[in-house]
C-alpha cells in the first residue's frame, strides 16, 4: 500500500535541491541579407551613347601620289603608335625609292562641334589629304574641307556643309581626376560607332615626342581607327580627343592617350580664325632636374627646368640666360617639372615680356625675356644648322624631344645633309647623330667646328655616330684646311 509523502517533506526537499533553471531559448540574431551588386553602383553608359553617337563621325582621307620618287615606299604596315615607330619611320622613310601610281588611304574618327559642320579630329588622320570624306551616323557621306592642322598637338579642324547637325557637349578637361569614368566612341578597324569604357589613369601626362600636350591617359580600349574620336566623361561631355596608344604590336595594350579638349578647342579657334596656330618661343633646350642634379645645383628637392642649351639669336640669348640656369618660376607660376615650361611658353602671347625666377650658381635671380613666335620645326632646324665645308656636311642641334627619344643628355649633334666629300666617304648619312670624334665628345655645333679645326689632316680618326637605335664607329679622314 502506497503512502503519500507529507507536504512538509516535499517543501524541505525543494529547498534543499532547487530545480535547475533552464534559460529560455534565445532566437539567433538575424544577419542582414547580402546586398546585391546593382547597376546603380556602376556607370550606365547606355543613355550617353544614345545621346552622343549621332555627333561622332567616320573620317576617311585619300592621298594621291604622282609618279616619281617618294619616301617610304618600302615602309611596312606599322602602327604610328608603336614604341619603335620612330626607328622604322627613319629607317624606311629616309631612303627614296621609285614607285608606281598609287593612293594612300587613312581611316579615323571625329566629332561635330558646331551645327554648321565644324569637326575635330587628329592631324595625322587628315594631314596631306587630297580628298576627305566624312560619314555621318545616318550613313550620309559628305566631302570635307581641311580648315587647318596643328602637328604639335595632333589636332585638325574639318568643315562640312550642313545645318542643325548633331553636336557633342564640350566639357572641362581641367576638372578630370584619376579614377573618373570615361567612354570612347569611334571606328576601330572601320567598325563604326564602337564604344569602349575605362577610367582616367593619369592627367597631365608628358610624352617624349609631344612637349606641348598634357595628355589624358586612360585604360579605355583604343585601336587604329579610333584616332580623332571623342573621349566622354560620365556626364556625356567631351573631355578629350583620342590620339595615341602605346603598343608593341600596333593594338591596344592598356595605355591610351587623349588630347585635352580645352587645348583642342583653343587650337581649333586659331585654325578657324587664321588657318594656323601661333605659339610663344623662348629658345632654350630643357632638361628635367632629378635628385642628383638637385643636389649638384643646390636645390632642396628636385624641381624646375634646367637650361641645357640656348639657341643663338633667341629671346633667351638676348635676355642673358646661361647654360646651367634652373628656371623655377615662369610669370609667377611655379615650374615643378621641365615638361610644364614648354606649354607655359607656348601659351604666352607673342611680344609679351615675362619675368622668370631662376637659380644660377646657387643664387636666386630674376630674368625678363620678351617671348617671340615659335616658327615651324623646319624653320627652327634651319636656324640651328651649320655647314662644315671641310667635311661637306650640314649639322644641326638636337631638339629636346630628339634628345629624350634618343636617350641623350648633352651629347650629340644631328647630320641633316651629306654631300660628296670626306663625310660621305666615311659613311655618314642624313639622320646620323655624331657623338664623338677622335675620342672627344661632341656637345654642340660650334664645339664640333672648333674640334675639327684642331684635328690633323690626312689621318684616319674614329668618329662615333648613333644611327637609329645603334651606335657605330666610322673612320674619317680630314682634308687639309683651306687657306
Amino acid at each position: 500500500m502506497r503512502t503519500a509523502t507529507p507536504l512538509s517533506t516535499l517543501i524541505f526537499l525543494w529547498l534543499l535541491f532547487p530545480p535547475m533553471a533552464f534559460p529560455a531559448p534565445q532566437e539567433e540574431p538575424q544577419q542582414p541579407p547580402p546586398q546585391p551588386v546593382t547597376s546603380a553602383r556602376l556607370p550606365d553608359f547606355r543613355q550617353l551613347v544614345k545621346d552622343s553617337e549621332a555627333a561622332v563621325v567616320n573620317v576617311s582621307s585619300t592621298q594621291s601620289n604622282l609618279q616619281g620618287t617618294q619616301k617610304g615606299q618600302g615602309t611596312p604596315n606599322l602602327s604610328d603608335e608603336g614604341p619603335f615607330s620612330d626607328f622604322f619611320r627613319r629607317f624606311f622613310d629616309e631612303r627614296p625609292e621609285p614607285f608606281r601610281d598609287r593612293q594612300a588611304h587613312s581611316l579615323g574618327s571625329g566629332f561635330i562641334i558646331s551645327e554648321d559642320g565644324y569637326i575635330l579630329t587628329n592631324a595625322h588622320v587628315a594631314r596631306d589629304a587630297d580628298k576627305i570624306v566624312v560619314r555621318l551616323s545616318d550613313h550620309r557621306e559628305k566631302p570635307a574641307k581641311l580648315v587647318g592642322v596643328d602637328d604639335l598637338t595632333d589636332v585638325a579642324l574639318l568643315k562640312i556643309d550642313g545645318e542643325k547637325l548633331p553636336t557633342v557637349k564640350v566639357g572641362d578637361s581641367d576638372t578630370l581626376e584619376v579614377g573618373d569614368w570615361v567612354l570612347a566612341i569611334g571606328s576601330p578597324f572601320g567598325l563604326e560607332r564602337t564604344a569602349t569604357q575605362g577610367i582616367v589613369s593619369a592627367v597631365g601626362r608628358n610624352l617624349p615626342s609631344d612637349a606641348y600636350v598634357p595628355f589624358i591617359q586612360t585604360d579605355a580600349a583604343i585601336n587604329p581607327g579610333n584616332s580623332g574620336g571623342p573621349l566622354f566623361n560620365i556626364n556625356g561631355e567631351v573631355v578629350g580627343i583620342n590620339s595615341q596608344i602605346y603598343s608593341n604590336t600596333g593594338g591596344y595594350m592598356g595605355l591610351s592617350f587623349a588630347v585635352p579638349i580645352k587645348l583642342a578647342i583653343q587650337v581649333a579657334d586659331q585654325l578657324k580664325a587664321t588657318g594656323e596656330v601661333t605659339r610663344g618661343w623662348l629658345g632654350v633646350m630643357l632638361q628635367n632636374v632629378n635628385a642628383e642634379l638637385a643636389e649638384a645645383f643646390g636645390l632642396e628637392r628636385p624641381r624646375g627646368a634646367l637650361v641645357a642649351q640656348i639657341q643663338t639669336d633667341s629671346p633667351a640669348a638676348r635676355a642673358g640666360f646661361k647654360v646651367g640656369d634652373v628656371i623655377l618660376r615662369y610669370g609667377g607660376e611655379a615650374v615643378d617639372e621641365s615638361s610644364q615650361l614648354p606649354r607655359m611658353i607656348a601659351a604666352t602671347p607673342v611680344g609679351r615680356t615675362v619675368a622668370m625666377s631662376i637659380l644660377r650658381s646657387g643664387e636666386p635671380l630674376e630674368i625678363k625675356a620678351t617671348i617671340a613666335r615659335l616658327e615651324d620645326a623646319e624653320e627652327l632646324m634651319a636656324m640651328d644648322e651649320r655647314e662644315e665645308e671641310r667635311l661637306n656636311i650640314t649639322v644641326a642641334e638636337l631638339t629636346n624631344e630628339q634628345r629624350r627619344s634618343l636617350d641623350l643628355d648633352n651629347q650629340g649633334i644631328l647630320v641633316t645633309d651629306v654631300g660628296d666629300g670626306p663625310g660621305s666617304n666615311a659613311g655618314l648619312y642624313p639622320g646620323d647623330v655624331i657623338l664623338s670624334i677622335n675620342q672627344q665628345n661632341i656637345t654642340s655645333t660650334p664645339q664640333f667646328a672648333e674640334t675639327l679645326q684642331n684635328l690633323p689632316a690626312g689621318i684616319a680618326m674614329p668618329i662615333l655616330v648613333q644611327r637609329d637605335d645603334e651606335t657605330l664607329f666610322l673612320a674619317l679622314k680630314l682634308p687639309a684646311a683651306k687657306e
